[in-house]
């Protein structure tokens, strides 16, 4: 009786935690040291009810996909501060925003190596669209995961989504809004044939 007691106290606790993406400047971490980055982060939160699930590494910030009550927010950064100061937090919430919206989002999330939530913003505008366009969002939507495995040193997945990113993108036109898109289709040859994944801008 007892044990299901904590275990229901477990499941309302973790109830009430809220989600964030936290950006902490990065100095010296490479995507190779993101599994080190997320057990540095668990141990230096391990006396917090706190859940730290990965770490995605970017050349100017550490991404940490963090699940925390929010009045612990603030003692939570403080605590990770040996990883890196705090240079953004990103509330996660589900919420429905303008196709334009999601697209000018994904548009800097992307070409500012936030890439996992450039493909929430894009998945946004995906579910607003119809036919082909949804086919041209899904590629781009594809390459922003790519690098976001990359981030999180899995570069072999990242590469094999290349293929499918292509497949999406087809022969469709070459913009998308003020995307171009024969650029995404040209790097995603240029980074099958070198087999490695290096960022640009859309």
């Amino acid at each position: 009786m007892i044990e299901i007691g904590k275990k229901f106290k477990k499941i309302l606790v973790n109830f009430t935690m809220e989600r964030y993406m936290l950006h902490l400047k990065n100095t010296r971490y490479t995507p190779e040291n993101s599994r080190e980055v997320v057990y540095k982060a668990r141990d230096l939160a391990s006396d917090m009810n706190a859940s730290i699930r990965v770490a995605r590494i970017a050349k100017k910030f550490v991404e940490l996909d963090v699940s925390v009550e929010k009045e612990d927010l603030d003692k939570l950064v403080d605590k990770l501060s040996p990883i890196g100061p705090i240079d953004n937090i990103r509330h996660v919430l589900e919420e429905e925003i303008e196709k334009e919206k999601g697209i000018a989002d994904g548009i800097f999330y992307f070409n500012n190596e936030r890439f996992w939530e450039s493909h929430e913003a894009f998945e946004g505008v995906w579910k607003k669209c119809f036919g082909r366009e949804k086919e041209i969002v899904q590629g781009i939507i594809l390459m922003a995961v790519a690098f976001a495995h990359a981030q999180k040193n899995e570069l072999s997945i990242g590469i094999g989504m290349l293929r499918r990113v292509l497949e999406k993108l087809g022969t469709s036109p070459s913009k998308y809004h003020s995307i171009d898109v024969d650029r995404i289709r040209t790097k995603a040859i240029e980074m099958q044939q070198e087999n490695k994944l290096t960022t640009f801008e859309i």
